[in-house]
Parts: C-alpha cells; sequence; structure tokens
C-alpha cells in the first residue's frame, strides 16, 4: 500500500481533545511503521459524548463511548477505529477484529485538587473530613468509600477540561482522573496524589488503547498488527477476560493489577467492592503470561468463589 496507489487509512475517533490525541498518536505511530501510508481522521459523535448528564451507570454502561465508532468502521466511513481500551466491552462486535494495543502509558488514578489549593497532598488522609469527590465511576467511589467512608461521592461528567473548571470553580473539593489522560493533554502538573493499590486498582484496560478494524480487511490488520505492545497485549488480555468472565460491564466496582516478571510471569491482582465500599474481595493470580486468558478466567472464578458475583449481581 503506497500514497501514490492506494486510498489513505481512515481512522474514527471521538471529537474530544483527549481522543484526538489518541488518533494522532496512532496516527503517528502508523506513519512509522507503515511510512507509505496516508492517514486521516472521521471524527464521530456518541451517546457518550452528546448526553453529558445522565450517569454513565444509568446509560446502558456498555459501548456508551464505542457504539458509533464501531458503526463508522463497519459501514466502510473509516478503516479502523481508536478506543480507550477501558471503555471497550469485552464482547467482540460481528465483523470487528481487535487488530492491534500500543503499548499503554501510565495506569494509575489520581487526586486532583482545585488550583486554589497549593501544593500536592501526601496520602488520601490529607483531604478533609466529609470533602466532596466527584467521580463517575463506580470502580473509584467504591474504592475511595472503602479507604474513606467520610467522603461524600459526587457525580461528574463531561471532558477532562470540563471537569477541571468544574474542580476549580469550587463544585468539588477534589476530582479523581486518570493520569495518562492528564498527562496526555500535557496537564500533568495538575496531579496532587497518585493512587497506587492496593487503594486504588485501575481499571480494566485503563491506559492502554485499543484499535479495531473489519475482520475481513487483511491488509489493515497486518498493518496494524505491526503496532502491538507484546507485554501491554499480555496484560490487557488477561485483565479483559478476568471481566468477561465476571460478566461485568467496563464500568462496574471492578480494579485489576497486572504485573510481568523477567521471568515472563504474569501477576494479576483483582478486586471487586460493593457501590458503598463496604465489602470488598480480592484475589492474586500468577502464571505464565501466554496463559493470561487462563489466568484473567482463574481469577474471575475465584474472586466469585469469595462472593464477588453477588456483589456484582447487586450492582447490576
Amino acid at each position: 500500500m503506497t500514497s501514490s496507489d492506494a486510498p489513505p487509512l481512515r481512522i474514527a475517533t471521538r471529537a474530544s481533545r483527549l481522543a484526538m490525541w489518541q488518533a494522532h498518536h496512532v496516527s503517528s505511530l502508523l506513519r512509522i511503521a507503515a511510512p507509505d501510508c496516508d492517514v486521516e481522521l472521521v471524527e464521530v459523535s456518541t451517546v457518550g459524548d452528546r448526553d453529558r448528564t445522565e450517569p454513565l451507570s444509568q446509560m446502558g454502561g456498555l459501548g456508551v463511548f464505542t457504539r458509533e465508532v464501531q458503526a463508522a468502521v463497519l459501514d466502510r466511513r473509516a478503516d479502523l477505529a481508536v478506543h480507550s481500551l477501558k471503555d471497550l466491552p469485552t464482547e467482540s462486535v460481528d465483523g470487528l477484529s481487535l487488530a492491534s494495543v500500543p503499548e499503554r502509558g501510565p495506569r494509575f488514578d489520581v487526586i486532583v485538587l482545585p488550583t486554589s489549593h497549593e501544593g500536592a497532598i501526601a496520602s488520601l488522609d490529607d483531604l478533609p473530613q466529609g470533602a466532596r469527590v466527584g467521580t463517575g465511576s463506580l470502580r473509584r467511589q467504591a474504592q475511595l468509600l472503602h479507604a474513606r467512608p467520610d467522603l461524600q461521592m459526587a457525580e461528574i461528567r463531561g471532558n477532562v477540561e470540563t471537569r477541571l473548571r468544574k474542580l476549580d470553580e469550587g463544585e468539588y473539593d477534589a476530582i479523581v482522573l486518570a493520569e495518562a489522560g492528564l498527562e496526555r493533554l500535557g496537564l500533568a502538573d495538575r496531579v496532587s496524589l497518585i493512587l497506587h493499590p492496593p487503594l486504588m486498582f485501575p481499571a480494566v484496560g485503563q491506559a492502554a488503547l485499543g484499535i479495531e478494524c473489519r475482520l475481513d480487511d487483511a491488509e489493515t490488520v497486518g498493518v496494524l498488527e505491526r503496532l502491538t505492545h507484546a507485554q501491554t497485549l499480555a496484560e490487557v488480555t488477561a485483565e479483559r477476560a478476568c471481566l468477561r468472565e465476571l460478566r461485568a460491564g467496563c464500568h462496574a466496582p471492578v480494579g485489576v493489577l497486572t504485573e510481568i516478571s523477567e521471568a515472563s510471569q504474569l501477576r494479576l491482582q483483582a478486586v471487586v467492592l460493593s457501590s458503598d465500599g463496604r465489602q470488598r474481595v480480592n484475589v492474586t493470580v500468577e502464571g505464565e503470561k501466554t496463559s493470561s486468558v487462563h489466568l484473567g478466567r482463574q481469577a474471575a472464578i475465584e474472586l466469585c468463589r469469595c462472593g464477588a458475583d453477588k456483589l456484582l449481581a447487586i450492582e447490576s
């Protein structure tokens, strides 16, 4: 495929600043992996972008940021789609292939304080009693409440810039965001505290990108495979297998952390909580990284033996 004898590769993406950063990042990776390919972006509006008020947990959850982007590939307006992998449901869509997972960014969540607050904080305990914390994520809410039951969880929607503006205008005492998103937008200086496990386990696929294309488009599949980062793929494969086995959506109160040792051992820690944070079950599994699907399923089965299935049934 060359720029002189073939049409460009068209990337379907949401139009938010962060989604556009992700699409441009993939575009730059493509130009390195396949320098003869021309690349164009196709902006798509999703239901999650259009509705900025209703809680994500009340919008059906699954696919609110991905369905329309996937449709653009299926109806051939675009050749591939770039997603935040944490938003991509684990059940595949007929006709589409998750063809590539590039190297992920920093995967942890962070506390952000208003600009009126000087400096970072040393721990979650430094937040005042009853602090109003903005986050629309059940996973984040549950883990924060598990550590600090006094905190007031408040729904927040909108892109990163909108959330920061609401914080700085005094609607919240603090908000929780993804470290990777802030870094990608050049806003890393807004991080007040990084929330490491066991305090806060990241979402499945957090900070990773998922690139889909049509299953029958062998040429594009071949190009995209060159962008895959093997370690990230092994990690997110285990994480997504765990979530799929739990039959939980990407907005459920499920957190994971995968680590791969120099000996190619994959260690997966997973937690499931009740929405109020009072109940929490966790497991750790370990094995060869080549068995990532098996390890993910094993983690889910062990979680359910500890009662995670009952907690998830309550949340649904």
